[in-house]
Formats: C-alpha cells, structure tokens, sequence
C-alpha cells in the first residue's frame, strides 16, 4: 500500500467519524429539548390538577358565578389537550401554537375568575384558597423556568441544525425540520404569572 493509498483512507476514515459525530449531536440536542419539554409538562400537569381544586373551593361561595367558573375548567380541558398533543410530538411548529393558544385561553378564564373573586371578601380569606393560590403561584414560576429551558435547548438545537456542515447531513438523519419554541402570544404573560390574589 502506497502512501497516497493511504492519506485517502485515513481521510475517508475521519470524515466518516465526523459524520457519525455530527449525527450523535443532533441526537444529543434533540433528546435535550424533548427532555426539557417534559418538564414543562409535569409543571402543567400540576398547574391543571390545581385547577379543579381551585373551582370547586370557589363554588361554595360562589353560586351565582357558575358561567364563570364553567369557563375555567372548559379552558384548562383545553390546556390539557393542547399538552398532550405537543407532549407526543414536542418542538412540532403545530402542536407548540396549539398549546400556546390553549395556555392563553387558561390565563384569560383564570383572570376572569379572579376579577369575579374580588367580590367575594369571605373567599379571598379562605385557608384552602389561600394555599391553592401560593401553589398555583409556585407552579406558574416553575412553568416560566421550565419553558426557558425548553426554549434554549430548541434554540441551540435550530442552531447547530442549520450550520453548516450538519445542515448538509441533517435531513440524510431526519432532521430536515426546526423544533418550535414555545412562545405565547402576548410576550407579558411570559413575564409574569398570572395574578391570582384571593
């Protein structure tokens, strides 16, 4: 065997070990943002067992607000929905817009409910009330923490994606889409969890 012979198998060689590198890579990335994804779920999946807790504390005091109460619990069906669906397929552009409308339509029906809570003094000075709306605060501030994470592995995944040379071999390894970030329509809500002071 000459020496030229074998430049070229040595050069073979280490670009077949680079490919293998960049395929391990995106796996890597991609099973990092699934991964941060199921923590947003179990975080949501709390937030809406908290929920029906939440309505049915309310109800007692509450009776002529049945509309309003009715709304919560159908807008956190939804949520739960829209969080399975982007559980079985996370960073799927589809499923992240449907959570994240989901998520809006909660936030919206929560803050209803608030607002109606105000007129019940009896309600806000409630034990259970009390103690389901510093869980609910501590599950939307683990929700917020949990989506940033999910964010900044989608972006570093995207990222590594579409540089280059992995863009040249992501779709040979199915790789051929962007993972989506979860975004919520008002960049506010992002910031703050919902107000919910009883």
């Amino acid at each position: 065997m000459d020496i030229s012979t074998l430049i070229v198998l040595v050069v073979v060689v280490a670009l077949v070990f680079y490919v293998i590198a960049i395929y391990n890579k995106l796996v890597a990335l991609k099973n990092r943002y699934q991964n941060a994804f199921s923590q947003i779920e179990v975080q949501l999946k709390r937030r809406y067992d908290l929920i029906p807790n939440l309505v049915e504390t309310a109800k007692a005091y509450m009776a002529h607000e049945r509309e309003t109460l009715e709304a919560v619990i159908a807008a956190r069906n939804t949520a739960l929905a829209g969080l399975k669906s982007a559980a079985a397929n996370p960073g799927n552009a589809e499923a992240m817009q449907g959570l994240a409308g989901a998520e809006h339509m909660l936030t919206n029906a929560l803050g209803r409910l608030n607002v109606v809570m105000e007129a019940y003094p009896d309600l806000k000075a409630n034990q259970n009330m009390m103690q389901l709306t510093e869980e609910l605060t501590s599950t939307e501030n683990k929700v917020a923490f949990s989506r940033q994470a999910f964010n900044d592995a989608v972006t570093e995944y995207n990222v590594y994606r579409q540089s280059f040379p992995p863009v040249v071999f992501a779709n040979l390894f199915g790789h051929s889409l962007d993972a989506k970030l979860l975004e919520f329509a008002d960049s506010a809500e992002i910031q703050q969890a919902p107000k919910v002071s009883f």
